[in-house]
């Protein structure tokens, strides 16, 4: 079971070296991409205030995160929620800077040591759609996720719709694969192994239009990539 955390932080200023904290963590878990609900949400007294330009963007006042608790009292909660699972951020190395940086300070070692891997979906992003915007506004407005809720920037509503663009971004990348055996231990559902050896695929060739279509659809994606993509190598090589 595939298990991945999309997560986003908001901060008192941009830089987590020069005294910068967090103060708030949203987290939307999605087991085999699908949200589960499970989602981890915290504030934190950063102990300082924040920058103005930080406050125009996420508007979290500083008065009201004086009682909130230190990221160090919740460090144990937060770890082994994220313990071991694919983490999904948007300009990943921001968030993981700052994340870092509250390890740190709590004597822990980096991020990584304890997740299994971080996807950042800026990066995917930009290879999909060279050229243009790929803020998480731009992503939503492209792959029509509604985000018109978003009139600030706050953790856990960036982490929900990042959730949405990721899965959009990602759609039918497992559509056709074909698990040996698969077992949903939430609902108690066991399904038996297939062996596809048997079965005979009928194989129907495309029409000529159809390939008339296909070879106008690929040269229009190459001109939009400015001539980066694979297939055109491979013909020329």
């Amino acid at each position: 079971m595939t298990r991945q955390i999309v997560l986003d932080t908001e901060t008192t200023g941009l830089s987590a070296e020069g005294g910068d904290r967090i103060i708030e963590l949203g987290c939307v878990e999605l087991l085999n991409r699908k949200l589960t609900g499970n989602n981890l949400h915290f504030y934190f007294n950063p102990g300082r205030d924040s920058h103005e330009d930080a406050l125009k963007v996420h508007g979290i006042s500083n008065e009201f995160l004086r009682d909130k608790p230190k990221f160090s009292e919740l460090a144990p909660d937060i770890l082994e929620y994220l313990q071991g699972a694919e983490i999904i951020i948007h300009n990943a190395a921001f968030d993981v800077g700052f994340l870092n940086k509250e390890l740190e300070l709590t004597g822990r070692p980096a991020l990584k040591t304890y997740v299994g891997s971080v996807t950042d979906t800026l990066a995917m992003a930009k290879e999909m759609f060279p050229g243009k915007r790929n803020s998480l506004d731009a992503l939503c407005d492209r792959l029509e996720v509604d985000n018109s809720g978003r009139t600030l920037h706050g953790a856990l509503l960036d982490a929900e719709l990042l959730a949405d663009v990721y899965i959009n971004m990602t759609r039918g990348q497992d559509a056709l694969l074909v698990a040996d055996e698969a077992d949903d231990s939430a609902g108690g559902i066991s399904v038996a192994a297939i062996d596809l050896r048997s079965l005979s695929l009928p194989v129907l060739p495309a029409s000529e239009q159809e390939v008339a279509l296909h070879a106008e659809v690929l040269t229009q994606i190459d001109k939009s990539s400015g001539g980066k993509t694979i297939w055109r190598k491979f013909q020329t090589a």
